[in-house]
């Protein structure tokens, strides 16, 4: 086998086992999400900091980079965003310890600071629209039997599974198909599903921060290689001019 057989499979394998780890089974609704919206970024950091952050943290992120990126002022970030004393230069840390956290639930909820590198903004945005009522309690579609309970069901409200039973071999096949509200929440399903795309592109941005001075900066990289490279070939041009009579 030659070594770029052997690449191109290593590579294909590495894709395989990283869609797995990632939880994608090519079912999950795409995200439309834009982490360059400064007001979409602002709405989904108050919804982390409103329902997420009691539990979860961003312990990759300081309060002093969200007043940077997301164009509100040190005021503004510390009294919506930030719970208790906080200073700008705070990492973003869940409101409940570890300790509490591992003596309440038996293990500490994750941080979220790379879980949309990690699943993608596809995969959080189909979880957390997917949650039903079972007669045992909360359950999921995309991660079955999920530990997280539905901390958004008063925005969604209640669904129950509408199922349909196939045969398979000979053998009954039962599975969701779709959902249907049992119990209205706040919202409408379109107002619901838009915060959420607001939380997923927070998540997003937080993953990687950078991606926004990145790809603005990137922009005129290109610019610059372009004017080079006209400049380069005008001086080709003169410089042969004379060598190629």
């Amino acid at each position: 086998m030659t070594f770029s057989r052997w690449m191109t499979g290593l590579l294909l394998a590495l894709s395989s086992s990283l869609a797995l780890a990632a939880g994608g089974d090519g079912d999950l609704d795409h995200a439309e999400i834009n982490v360059f919206d400064q007001a979409s970024l602002q709405r989904g950091a108050a919804m982390f900091a409103n329902y997420c952050s009691g539990c979860h943290g961003a312990q990759f992120m300081r309060y002093q980079r969200l007043i940077e990126d997301l164009g509100m002022s040190e005021e503004e970030v510390l009294d919506k965003l930030a719970f208790g004393e906080r200073e700008p230069a705070d990492y973003m840390l869940a409101a409940m310890s570890s300790s509490d956290a591992e003596e309440w639930f038996g293990v500490a909820p994750p941080d979220l600071s790379l879980t949309a590198r990690a699943k993608g903004p596809d995969w959080i945005y189909t979880f957390l629209r997917s949650y039903y009522m079972t007669e045992n309690g909360w359950n999921n579609t995309v991660l079955e039997n999920a530990s997280m309970p539905h901390v958004l069901w008063q925005l969604q409200g209640i669904q129950r599974p509408v199922t349909e039973t196939t045969e398979v071999d000979g053998e009954s096949k039962t599975e969701i198909v779709g959902f249907e509200i049992e119990q209205p929440g706040l919202l409408s399903q379109a107002e619901y599903d838009s915060v959420v795309l607001d939380l997923v592109a927070f998540l997003e941005y937080v993953a990687e921060p950078a991606l926004l001075k990145r790809e603005r900066m990137g922009i005129w990289v290109l610019l610059f290689l372009a004017a080079f490279t006209f400049l380069s070939y005008i001086m080709y041009k003169e410089y042969w001019k004379e060598v190629k009579k």
